[in-house]
Formats: C-alpha cells, structure tokens, sequence
C-alpha cells in the first residue's frame, strides 16, 4: 500500500460533513479560497453522478471489487460477531463487490503489529487505548475528518472521544468503554460478605478448597494495588512515567504495599494465573473466583451457571486498615490505517462496525460494554452482572497512561512479590522504580 493523499470521495464526505454541521453560512476568505480550488474536480464528479451524497459518490467511483483486511480479538465471540456485521454490511452495499478478510489478532500486541510493518497491516484493526498516542506519532492512524453515517462525538460517551483523541483531534472509532478489570465470582460458594475483602474472600476459599486466581505477576493487574493505597504511577507531560511505589513518607508506604500483596499470595487458596488458566480453573469447578475483565464473560458465566455474579474488586489488608483495590479503566478503539488502499470504504466499515446496532451485538456477543450512549443503556447491556460490577469498580479506576517501560520492570516486581523471595521490600521497589521511571 501506498500512503496518499486522502480520495476527492473522501473529500467529498469532509465537505458534506462540514456543511451539515455548520450552522452559518458565513465562512472566512482563506476558507472559501482552500474549499474553491478544493472542491473544483469534486463539483465536476458530483454532477456526473447526479448526487450530493458522500457514499453515493463512493460506490459511484469505486471500480472493480474492494478489498479490506479487519483485524480483531481473536476469541471466538469477537470472531463470530465481526464476521456476521461483516456480512450485514456487504448487505448493505450491495452494489459494490467485496473481498473482507477478518484476521485474529491480539488487542494487546496490535500496536506492535502494525507499527513492524504498517503498509503490510489490516485496514482497520482494534485497539486499547493506551496505544493510541504511539500509533498517532507514527502516522499510522487515518484520522476522522469525514463522516458518513453518524457522528462519533455525538453518540458515544465524552470519555470515550476524548480518548480517541489527540490535540483535539479524533484518530479512531470508540467501540467500547469495558477495558478494566473487577471480580467474577461463584455466589453459590460465596456471599457479598465473602467477596468485600482479600482476607474474607480466600477464608471462605480455603475452607471449601476451592481457589481464587488474579495475575498478581501481571503488570497490568498489580496496578491496583499500589494505586488503591494511594501510589502514583503515570506518564509525564516528558513522555516519562513518574511513579513512587517506593515511596516511605505517603499514608501506606510502597513496601507496606508489596508486602502486603505477597501476604495474599502467600495463601494456599490464591493463585497466580493468566486469563485462560483462570477460565479453565474455573470450568472445572475449583476455582471459584477470579480478578478478570469482560472478555472472560461466557467462559465465567458458563462455569458458574445460575451462580454467576460479579462485583467490584475486594480490600485488602494494610498495616491492619482495609484499602480498596484500584484498577486501570480503559477502551477499545477501531482505527483505520493511514496507508490503506481503500480509505473511503475502510472508514464506512469502521463507521458500520462502531455504530449504536454493532455496538450492542459485540456487546451482547463479548459481554464488553459500548462506548455508544443508547446502546450501553440498553437492557440487554445494562442488567449484565460484568458491567455492573465494572461500574461499580469504575470510582477508583484511572485512564490507562503509561510509557513503555512500566510494563517489563513491573511484571517483574509482580513475580517476586508472588514468588516472595526477596529479603528486602524497600531494595526491591527501589530496582522497579529505577527501570519504571528510566
């Protein structure tokens, strides 16, 4: 792929866009010059295809079969949900012959994917947020300057645009607002009481014989921690984080804190595990609680049956004070590849899969909540227990922003925590701060 200057049909849609969303017909003298020399050859096309209408003049001046590459989760409900809209939307458009390729690909690794090689990469890809400002910097991320079907600021949530955005501008679709983590768990092995604290919750556990499971050594997971007790961990306006896990003067002090954490994995019924460990632990019937996100929805729902349930993340013990776990909140976007061969097309599938009707059936397939307003609010979405208990747990969730080096020196404070085999928690912290802060 060739990365060019964005299609007179996707100028076209600009155009459209501005109009309709200008309220005056009053426009400043540079303005009417840019849009005049602008606008010349696409009055000329407009006229010969009889229409106004962006996508009109879209499938008027597509020619030959439009091919599309789409990368998403690969779990089999994201699969399944991305392909069926995939299909609705060739429905759609009829007129136009399309050759769409779904690719299973990690949220987590996508940044990394499309950055190896962009120009080789999918058209549109989902992603976390927290990888939108280095997608942004590398110019790989086509930015929404023209709408076809609707307006992203107007029918998801504020946080969700903002998020999607960089210095005003927007560079992705919001497809979900569920990117954090709580707690899912067995009600018919457990009460609300059981599952309020760490020490409540693997009492109960350990007298059934039963697990609970979290990756503790995940670094993603172990921000909740330090960040409940009041530490800080972000990315600095110098692209450095700034992080005090260390610290001795706070209310809990950060060796308090991993102290702590290593006391909970300490526990015959904890255990530190990945998501589809965890899944599996659970389908078996031995574990019967775990901290998870809502990807993990039907497998938890499937394993615990008419006992399912979910909640916001426990207490947990410090210096003999309960402290309530944070967590990271976050969202997934759709982004469109700045060097795709088909930028008007790749951008009206994009606008098709993130708007309020796909929005509410990746929802109902995945168990993710939508960025889309009308849609989150919809029955089938609100009364799901995971998003209940990650609206709960959303009070003490912070936006996911953090540079790189978090993410190795982290884990590896998370394994020795678990693993507790360290003589020192202050040496420890201070070698994980070292490299989170390099």
């Amino acid at each position: 792929m060739k990365k060019k200057i964005v299609s007179l049909i996707l100028v076209s849609a600009v155009m459209t866009s501005m109009l309709c969303g200008c309220g005056s017909t009053d426009t400043p003298a540079t303005e009417e010059v840019s849009q005049t020399e602008t606008t010349q050859q696409e009055t000329q096309e407009t006229q010969e295809t009889g229409s106004t209408d962006a996508i009109a003049n879209l499938i008027a001046a597509t020619e030959g079969p439009v091919d599309l590459t789409v990368w998403c989760s690969e779990t089999e409900a994201y699969q399944k949900a991305v392909a069926e809209l995939v299909e609705d939307f060739k429905a759609e458009y009829s007129d136009v012959e399309f050759n769409i390729t779904i690719g299973a690909e990690s949220e987590a690794n996508c940044k990394d994917d499309v950055l190896a090689d962009v120009e080789a990469a999918a058209d549109l890809f989902v992603f976390p947020d927290d990888q939108l400002l280095e997608l942004v910097n590398a110019g790989a991320l086509q930015s929404v300057d023209a709408t076809f079907t609707y307006d992203p600021h107007k029918t998801n949530a504020g946080t969700t645009v903002e998020a999607a955005s960089v210095d005003g501008t927007l560079y992705a679709y919001p497809l979900t607002a569920s990117n954090g983590y709580f707690l899912f768990y067995d009600k018919n092995a457990l009460t609300e009481e059981d599952v309020s604290s760490w020490d409540n919750l693997l009492a109960a556990a350990e007298e059934q014989g039963k697990t609970v499971g979290m990756e503790v050594s995940g670094a993603w997971y172990l921000y909740g921690f330090f960040a409940g007790a009041g530490l800080d961990m972000y990315l600095g306006d110098d692209g450095k984080n700034i992080c005090n896990w260390n610290a001795e003067d706070t209310k809990y002090a950060g060796a308090d804190v991993a102290e702590a954490i290593t006391e909970i994995c300490k526990n015959p019924a904890m255990v530190n595990c990945v998501n589809e460990d965890a899944q599996a632990f659970a389908l078996n019937g031995e574990m019967i609680a775990d901290v998870n996100g809502t990807w993990a929805t039907n497998a938890f729902e499937e394993a615990y049956g008419d006992g399912y349930a979910a909640v916001k993340l426990p207490t947990f013990s410090v210096n003999g004070e309960q402290v309530q776990m944070g967590s990271f909140a976050g969202y997934k976007f759709v982004g469109v590849n700045a060097y795709s061969d088909n930028t008007g097309w790749a951008m009206l599938l994009a606008e098709f899969l993130t708007n309020e009707t796909s929005q509410t059936k990746i929802g109902v397939a995945t168990g993710e909540g939508p960025a889309n307003t009308v849609a989150a609010s919809s029955a089938e979405i609100a009364s799901a227990p995971a998003l209940a208990a990650l609206a709960e747990q959303a009070e003490y969730a912070d936006l996911q922003r953090v540079g790189d080096n978090y993410w190795s020196p982290a884990a590896t404070l998370g394994e020795a925590l678990v693993e507790g085999n360290y003589t020192d928690a202050q040496t420890l912290l201070d070698e994980a701060v070292e490299g989170i802060t390099q």
